[in-house]
């Protein structure tokens, strides 16, 4: 059931949300999308074409797991899907925040042959839940860019049911950006930050290596 009250609680949400990660170049013009879950059955979106670091409590719409407007008539994001994939994939998944930084986007084109960044040895990777230490790595993948949102959604979701999209929480689409989630909004953002910091320590150190 459509909860008014929980539902506008978690638009101003999202849309601090949206302020905070525009205000740090991550979401250029009107990129970007955001969602938070409601209930076992509908989340919170971003309208399609709002200027994130502008947005407002009439820009965040209902849908349902199915991606289907909820009481509204505004047009969801083309991506819904692969926000709701995720949600139907895991209950415990309370927040999907997808960006177009200059790093993720710069990064996962680079990395497209390879299908996948890899990131190992940073302190900074005990941002992401259920890391402990420094030690190891983790291996973003990297999907191919397409307007096959249906598609890239199957894709997605047959990676998470692997042993190990279980452990990494955050996928690139490659030349396009960054997909990442958490049990909570405020999660979900540490992901953003943590995987934008070490996008542009990659590309740092790319640019120190000899030759």
């Amino acid at each position: 059931m459509f909860d008014q009250d929980l539902f506008a609680q978690r638009a101003i949400e999202l849309c601090d949300v949206g302020r905070f990660l525009f205000s740090h170049g991550w979401c250029p013009a009107t990129s970007s999308n955001f969602s938070v879950r409601l209930n076992a059955e509908q989340v919170a979106i971003t309208v399609s074409g709002r200027p994130k670091g502008e947005l407002r409590p009439e820009d965040i719409m209902c849908v349902d797991l199915q991606g289907r407007p909820v009481a509204c008539g505004d047009k969801p994001s083309a991506e819904t899907l692969l926000h709701t994939s995720l949600y139907q994939h895991d209950p415990e998944i309370g927040a999907v925040l997808h960006t177009h930084s200059v790093s993720a986007t710069v990064l996962s084109r680079h990395h497209a042959a390879a299908g996948a960044i890899v990131l190992e040895d940073y302190e900074v990777l005990k941002a992401f839940s259920g890391v402990s230490t420094h030690e190891g790595q983790i291996q973003i993948p990297v999907f191919p860019n397409t307007q096959d949102i249906p598609a890239l959604a199957a894709q997605v979701s047959a990676w998470l049911r692997q042993p190990s999209g279980a452990s990494v929480q955050g996928y690139c689409i490659a030349g396009h950006g960054l997909y990442t989630w958490g049990a909570h909004l405020m999660e979900a953002r540490r992901h953003v930050e943590a995987f934008e910091f070490l996008f542009e320590c990659e590309i740092l150190r790319s640019r120190l290596r000899p030759g």
